[in-house]
């Protein structure tokens, strides 16, 4: 069995609910079991609980944690005894949605309070899928008559879309569905990019990598849209046609494991398995290093800027370059960069730049 547990978030009128029905829809006809969590929000207001009428706030969002968290666990249970190969739960919303309406101290306190930290919350789905407010870039259709727990402005939807996509910048697999296209097509690319992320009918990862000037390590540890995360990645033995890789991910000594075995279908699409270890695994997997390459270490920025997701990756050994990558959906899609990173050249194409080359031992 497989069970691949992800979250649809975004800002206030997105367009989740119908997003919700169509995934149900589509990924059934694809064989899955869809479970839905639901936004445990709207369930809690709804029913009498609320920033106004909680002590504080952050009391507020420390309850909602408090049950996203039990409901999450339930799904979870609840799927593991289902007669089915593929289940995929469904959180709307998950539970790093909260640091988008609390202060930095007081979403620290709360996770502190229970026993957590930022880096596991975050990782602990398997992909993050934001639908941007229809504030920002389809004002018309932007209203709050379909849900009594919203508020908000279309200027405040704005803002609050954009503190919830900070708030998830950092996870591995964070897609952005913008309002550039008809309400419908932005539907059908939100189920294009799950259905890609699944590996339906085969995962395939459009990858492009480009060689940069050392970015400003400043500006990108101050933007709000940027995070900061530390990687260890060391290469397993395996056959000529496969790369097969076990990665140590995260920040402030709190990680994750993850295994990727990546096989070439052209210079831009690989099929991409990951799979999520224990930390007991991925010792273990450790002593099936390839001896001819070391680790590699490095500093990954993730950055959010107009819609599109970059990956800086900062090596010890250089102090003049670095390296930028982004995944597409489509081959053709235009890069659009940040003015603040200067571009050497793409190295897509070439071997020299990619991470197994790098650690190959001379």
């Amino acid at each position: 069995m497989e069970i691949t547990k992800i979250v649809v978030t975004g800002g206030p009128c997105a367009g989740k609910s119908t997003a919700l029905s169509r995934i149900q829809e589509e990924f059934t006809q694809l064989g899955y079991t869809v479970l839905f969590v639901p936004e445990t929000a709207t369930e809690l207001i709804n029913g009498g609980v609320a920033p106004w009428t909680c002590g504080t706030s952050d009391e507020f969002q420390k309850f909602l944690i408090q049950l996203q968290i039990e409901k999450e666990k339930v799904f979870l249970s609840a799927a593991a005894t289902m007669s089915t190969d593929k289940v995929l739960i469904v959180c709307d919303r998950g539970m790093l949605d909260n640091k988008a309406y609390m202060t930095e101290q007081g979403f620290n306190n709360t996770l502190m309070e229970l026993g957590l930290n930022e880096v596991e919350v975050r990782d602990n789905y398997d992909a993050v899928f934001h639908l941007v407010t229809a504030a920002d870039g389809a004002e018309d259709f932007y209203t709050t008559a379909n849900n009594t727990a919203r508020t908000e402005t279309p200027e405040e939807a704005r803002t609050l879309d954009c503190k919830l996509l900070s708030s998830w910048t950092g996870h591995p697999h964070l897609r952005v569905i913008d309002n550039s296209t008809s309400f419908e097509n932005k539907i059908k690319r939100l189920i294009i990019e799950i259905a890609s992320f699944l590996g339906e009918p085969e995962p395939l990862e459009i990858e492009r990598k480009f060689l940069i000037e050392y970015p400003d390590i400043t500006w990108l540890e101050q933007a709000d849209n940027c995070q900061r995360i530390e990687i260890i990645q060391t290469y397993l033995k395996s056959n000529p046609n496969e790369e097969v890789r076990v990665r140590q991910r995260g920040m402030d000594g709190n990680y994750i494991y993850v295994k990727t075995i990546k096989r070439k279908v052209t210079d831009l699409k690989r099929i991409e398995i990951e799979k999520r270890l224990s930390k007991d695994e991925y010792l273990t997997l450790l002593m099936e290093a390839d001896t001819e390459k070391r680790q590699i270490r490095k500093t990954r920025y993730c950055l959010m800027f107009n819609n599109q997701y970059f990956e800086i990756d900062v090596y010890p050994f250089w102090n003049d370059k670095a390296i930028l990558e982004i995944e597409l959906s489509d081959e053709n899609s235009e890069v659009k960069f940040p003015e603040q990173i200067k571009i050497i050249k793409e190295v897509t194409d070439d071997e020299n730049y990619k991470n197994a080359s790098l650690a190959k031992i001379k």
